[in-house]
């Protein structure tokens, strides 16, 4: 069914990142980069919503409190119906290869909280973080994802802070290897450090 929404750009209240783009077609892998509340999530939605077909929104953050139980209602509320959520906090690669199809857009939100789950959970991060890079090649449609750029602030104090910054930083540079834009968000303005091929 053809996506019914209007284009970013034309939206009440539309910015120069709405108008950014709408004029440039999706690429079929990209990563949405920024820091906490920089408008990284609005912005990769909007990249897929040009897009006629399905729409899935893998959700890696688990509602642990009553904080994350609201943060996760106000980004479904932001969302609408358009989207189908399927709730991965663990098993990402899987779920990609399970769900990923041509004529169906697919956002990841999020890298970094996927990260924080494997690590809190105990697993081989090196073991997990290979199984989706080596498969991001391999994926059909148009795919988003976003992560949290951590390691701009001070040094960790300890020493699972810091070997969680480090492994957010080996994780984000390996996705957008093979990612074909990558998008830096900064208050809600997108500055584009990679733009490659637009197809699938």
């Amino acid at each position: 069914m053809p996506n019914s929404d209007p284009p970013p750009a034309t939206r009440p209240g539309a910015t120069v990142a709405d108008a950014a783009i709408a004029s440039a077609a999706p690429a079929r892998l990209s990563l949405v980069l920024g820091g906490s509340r920089s408008g990284k999530s609005a912005y990769a939605e909007a990249l897929l919503a040009p897009l006629a077909g399905e729409r899935l929104y893998i959700a890696t953050a688990e509602a642990g409190d009553a904080e994350m139980t609201a943060r996760i209602a106000a980004h479904r509320r932001r969302r609408g119906e358009a989207w189908t959520t399927l709730e991965q906090p663990l098993d990402l690669a899987p779920a990609l290869a399970a769900h990923c199809r041509p004529h169906r857009a697919v956002l990841v939100d999020c890298l970094t909280l996927w990260l924080s789950n494997l690590l809190a959970a105990g697993r081989d991060v090196e073991t997990d973080v290979a199984a989706l890079t080596e498969l991001l090649p391999r994926l059909e449609g148009h795919t988003v994802f976003v992560a949290n750029e951590v390691g701009l602030g001070i040094v960790p104090d300890n020493p699972l802070g810091r070997r969680f910054r480090d492994e957010a930083g080996r994780l984000n540079q390996a996705v957008a290897a093979r990612a074909d834009t990558v998008v830096f968000m900064a208050a809600g303005l997108p500055l584009v450090l990679k733009n490659g091929a637009n197809s699938p």
